[in-house]
């Protein structure tokens, strides 16, 4: 049985609290997203996949969706190329039904749902996690699916660590990122600014003279980490992520001109910004007894504009939030957490929408036995919403220990979402009497050390959506539809002498069980492969990804065809200060489409890059 590796750090001086807390974010086998806390993997009852910055830095990532393309059950539906709008989907679920954090603080967007983690530059982000199954009980809405939460870059060490990488590639892509990285044993900074621009690609086929161009890509990127110890029981830090830039898009539906009745080209493009500052302060309040605040607010502006013409909208959305959890070591085995949360949303933009606020306030409760025998988990959180009144969610687990390898887990959750803005009072498209979307989970895990080269972890599960929203008759959303969800999760890591190889495979079965059909862009099998070996100062690598066919549409009318892709990564250390890095992806230069489109009556899919390439360069010099 795997006991609580972090557990005992409850007990210890926060100033080594707070250290390991930051050294956490960089080793593979921890988890902080699950209990809000740090904990061993394998002694969370959530299923997870860790991204840490090294696993970032050898796999080459061109962006955090192509990162999340390698979980098991976590599908990408682009709309085009970078920068485009894409659907997330995990476990089958939604983008809207799955909460994103950065450093804490959510950053969705509170009209629709959606929260441009397209523009998110990897350069400034440190770990990646991802829990696939529901977490409501921990965080309240929108955690249906699953949570994705992303830590920003950190401190690498004491003494001062500069950074330095310069990229260029097809479809004129050019990379420019600096940082700066220290700190001693009560101070520790990281300071990071980047540029990522690229010409970008013709993401329609037929539509519009006006769509005939390439759709240009510009991201503006600041980092900014801090945290500082005084005495030995507190610790305050600020953490600030801020992504701004320009994406252009096509609109193959051309401008409504209502007096002729005809529609025209444009050129649209959105000025975007997606920000996040998160302030903390940690307390050992005694040797049994740490507390942490967290105040929070973030920023999803969307300015959408066109050349050809005035048309013109603005999408702006606030949230303020705070966060006061509790973690008691009640004795060597029992462990209790208790908190609250409270977030408030604000709209502003060139729509009036008939309520601009709301706030939700929120009450959670978990407890947690870890014996020798068997290991449970119960939790339950009360949520009180401005509109939608009371709501109640749990979880259980219980993980029984086969042998010291091998770990059964049993799990049930529940889930809700309130729904955003734009469901509820957009004009003429909206719902206002909508009640929030619901779920039940239930979930097997087997969790297995084959070897000590070889990691097994299988789920199967099945998840149950009622009072899921639809758009109707005249796009008006409705709560009518019910779903069922039932799926199967492989990850196998696997070390082959000098090779290490990575394997995901998930299995869905999506289904609207009013209608029978398949839910809409969900393929129903994915396959990921990644393949890497180091050869002293020489690395090579490959990733191979599969996904079967899915449709386009609810009805099951529009059949989108499956596709595989394969790519190819390389680096060399010339030096302890100079790496250089090379990568293909779509390396066959394939061509898929993840999404429909309709033009003149027919219907076509939007364009993904095909075969691209990227050359780059890292500079860390010793101070």
């Amino acid at each position: 049985m795997k006991i609580l590796t972090f557990a005992p750090l409850l007990c210890l001086p926060l100033p080594l609290l707070a250290a390991e807390r930051d050294n956490a974010l960089k080793l593979p086998d921890v988890l902080i997203s699950a209990n809000r806390e740090v904990e061993s993997r394998s002694a969370t009852s959530a299923a997870n996949t860790v991204f840490t910055r090294a696993d970032i830095d050898r796999l080459q990532p061109s962006s955090v969706t192509d990162l999340l393309t390698r979980v098991p059950g976590v599908q990408v539906a682009p709309t085009g190329g970078r920068g485009s709008l894409p659907g997330i989907f995990i476990r089958g679920t939604k983008a809207a039904q799955s909460l994103v954090l950065v450093d804490g603080v959510r950053i969705a967007n509170a009209t629709s749902g959606d929260s441009g983690l397209q523009f998110l530059d990897v350069d400034q982000i440190e770990r990646v996690e991802v829990l696939r199954g529901s977490r409501s009980a921990v965080y309240g809405s929108d955690a249906i699916g699953g949570v994705i939460q992303i830590f920003t870059r950190r401190a690498s060490g004491p003494g001062l660590q500069p950074r330095l990488r310069l990229a260029a590639g097809s479809n004129q892509t050019f990379q420019r990122s600096l940082g700066m990285s220290g700190g001693d044993g009560q101070t520790r900074f990281n300071l990071g600014a980047s540029l990522d621009e690229t010409a970008g690609i013709d993401s329609t086929g037929p539509s519009f003279a006006s769509d005939g161009d390439h759709d240009a890509y510009r991201n503006k990127s600041f980092n900014l980490s801090l945290s500082h110890t005084f005495g030995e029981r507190f610790e305050a830090g600020v953490n600030l992520l801020d992504s701004r830039g320009r994406s252009e898009y096509d609109n193959p539906f051309g401008r409504f001109d209502p007096v002729s009745f005809e529609s025209f080209g444009q050129k649209p493009y959105t000025d975007f910004t997606v920000s996040s500052l998160g302030t903390y302060i940690d307390a050992q309040l005694s040797d049994l007894w740490h507390s942490r605040v967290e105040i929070g607010h973030s920023e999803n502006r969307d300015r959408k504009r066109d050349k050809l013409s005035d048309d013109g909208s603005v999408f702006n959305t606030y949230r303020g939030q705070i966060t006061w959890q509790n973690d008691l070591a009640l004795d060597a085995r029992n462990n209790l957490s208790l908190g609250a949360d409270w977030y408030q949303d604000r709209v502003y933009g060139s729509t009036d929408f008939a309520e601009d606020s709301r706030y939700n306030r929120a009450a959670f409760l978990q407890h947690r036995y870890s014996g020798e025998s068997f290991s449970t988990e119960l939790g339950v959180r009360r949520d009180q919403n401005q509109q939608f009144g009371g709501q109640t969610t749990w979880s259980a687990s219980l993980t029984l220990p086969l042998n010291i390898d091998n770990d059964l887990l049993l799990s049930y959750s529940e889930g809700f979402r309130a729904p955003t803005f734009n469901d509820l009072y957009y004009p003429q498209y909206s719902n206002p009497d909508l009640d929030p979307e619901r779920s039940r989970s239930y979930e097997l895990q087997w969790r297995s050390q084959l070897s000590g080269s070889s990691r097994l972890e299988t789920s199967l599960y099945r998840t149950d959506l009622r009072d899921a929203i639809i758009f109707g008759e005249g796009s008006i959303p409705r709560n009518v539809a019910s779903a069922r969800i039932n799926g199967m999760e492989m990850s196998l890591t696997q070390d082959w002498g000098p090779w290490r190889s990575q394997l995901g495979l998930a299995v869905i079965d999506p289904r609207d069980r009013d209608t029978g059909h398949t839910l809409a862009r969900r393929a129903r099998r994915t396959l990921s492969l990644d393949l890497d070996r180091q050869f002293e100062r020489f690395s090579v690598g490959a990733s191979w990804q599969a996904l079967s066919n899915s449709y386009d549409d609810e009805a099951n009318r529009n059949r989108l065809g499956g596709y595989a892709l394969l790519g190819l990564r390389g680096s060399w250390a010339a030096s302890d200060a100079l790496k250089f890095e090379a990568k293909v992806d779509n390396l066959l230069d394939k061509g898929y489409s993840r999404a429909l489109y309709n033009y003149d009556g027919s219907d076509y899919g939007y364009r993904e890059e095909g075969r691209t390439w990227l050359l780059s360069l890292t500079w860390t010099p010793a101070l």
